[in-house]
């Protein structure tokens, strides 16, 4: 700060000779005139002392009989001096200052994460229906009341944090996939009044069912066709003779899991197409603003095969202030092609890949495996593999029932007259 206000108001690098320059700098110091960065030579001494200051000292050179000579000027009024003889210049620092200070005070970028089934398009729309665009203005950000819309409207979203840093927009949700689905379902119980039922995804055989909400229609050991009803969402309501008197809707909830077969099938060309890099490459710069980018190549690319790798940063001053300004490099490379055969032992190597990534993604789904066989098979243009598992899997997807309330039975209990 100190330094800063130095600049401000001028200060001068002076040289100081004569008989007694040390009492020259004893009067200074008595009458409260600050010196510093003071360096003795063999026949002088040099210091720094600050423009108002200096046209104090004076008288002093007189009393001492030193000499005082200016070598350096610093500061703003030496400077605005200089820069009165290069108007223009100065008049596009000024123009610079102030739009650079209009940019920072926008939004120009606006990074979302922690989104899945919500996607990017949906929620950019969203924020545009609640006036968060980019260009707006940092202050016009209603931080709290925008949290608080978003948990609104997106009741999957159980934790939101929006945060405005530099000219960039940041907005971290957490979204509930069970909240959503439990959601959903409930509320198009209430619109169209009736439940849901699930119903069976697949052929198979129930090995266990434990029945949360509806009523169970299925047992253990039975087998069952894709599309039967397995726990349906009307419960039925019995009158004192035993005939049904209406139905209570619900949304099925059960936990069924159900002993199936599937065939997985991958194919794999006979042959590939390798790539051969020559050695020659050739590099090109580009900007790219907004959606456009303009690359700095005169010559264009003088391969016929050729791919490319590219590396691009964002503009960012001060490290907060973000402009959709990207620029960067791109690395052509050329190659030739050859086309190859596969071996056997390269297709049973890409293929126990592909099981093996079958498997994980059935154990993510709790998906039980208790057989598994694998062939492979060749003709002249392919080779195709064929993997049979006997799984234990999680049944059950939700269908609105298909049972209607009985209306004439509640219109005639509502139509009884008491008489006595």
């Amino acid at each position: 700060m100190l330094q800063l206000i130095r600049f401000l108001k001028g200060y001068l690098l002076i040289r100081v000779c004569g008989n007694a320059p040390e009492r020259f700098i004893n009067l200074c110091s008595n009458h409260q005139i600050f010196l510093w960065d003071i360096q003795i030579h063999e026949t002088y001494y040099t210091m720094k002392i600050g423009l108002s200051d200096f046209y104090r000292i004076k008288g002093f050179t007189r009393k001492t009989g030193t000499r005082v000579v200016v070598t350096e000027r610093f500061g703003l009024p030496f400077l605005s001096v200089g820069m009165k003889k290069r108007k223009v210049f100065l008049i596009g620092i000024v123009i610079s200052l102030g739009f650079w200070l209009m940019m920072s005070a926008h939004i120009w970028t606006i990074q979302l994460t922690g989104n899945f089934y919500i996607t990017e398009d949906v929620f950019m729309d969203f924020l545009t229906e609640n006036g968060i665009v980019h260009g707006m203005k940092k202050s016009k950000v209603p931080v709290e009341e925008l949290e608080k819309a978003i948990r609104n409207r997106f009741p999957i979203v159980t934790w939101t944090s929006v945060k405005v840093d530099g000219s960039k927009l940041f907005i971290q949700i957490k979204e509930n996939e069970l909240l959503k689905e439990k959601d959903q379902t409930e509320e198009q119980v209430k619109e169209n009044g009736k439940g849901f039922d699930l119903v069976a995804q697949t052929d198979g055989t129930i090995v266990s069912i434990v029945t949360r909400s509806g009523v169970p229609l299925v047992q253990e050991g039975q087998e069952v066709k894709k599309g039967d009803t397995l726990v349906q969402g009307a419960i039925p309501i019995l009158s004192e003779d035993g005939t049904v008197r209406r139905y209570e809707f619900c949304e099925a909830d059960a936990d069924i899991m159900l002993e199936c077969h599937k065939t997985y099938v991958e194919e794999v060309p006979l042959f590939y197409r390798e790539k051969n890099y020559s050695g020659r490459e050739k590099k090109r710069s580009f900007l790219e603003i907004g959606a456009h980018r303009f690359r700095f190549d005169i010559l264009g690319i003088p391969y016929e095969k050729y791919d490319r790798l590219e590396q691009k940063k964002e503009v960012i001053l001060f490290h907060t202030f973000h402009l959709p300004i990207y620029y960067g490099s791109e690395k052509i490379r050329e190659y030739t092609g050859c086309e190859k055969k596969y071996t056997k032992d390269e297709i049973k190597e890409i293929f126990a890949h592909k099981i093996l990534k079958i498997i994980q993604t059935l154990e993510e789904k709790g998906v039980q495996i208790t057989e598994k066989n694998v062939t492979m098979k060749k003709n002249e243009k392919k080779w195709k593999m064929e993997a049979e598992f006997l799984l234990i899997e999680p049944a059950g997807v939700l269908q609105k029932t298909g049972i209607c309330q009985i209306e004439d039975q509640n219109a005639e209990e509502q139509g009884v007259e008491v008489t006595e």
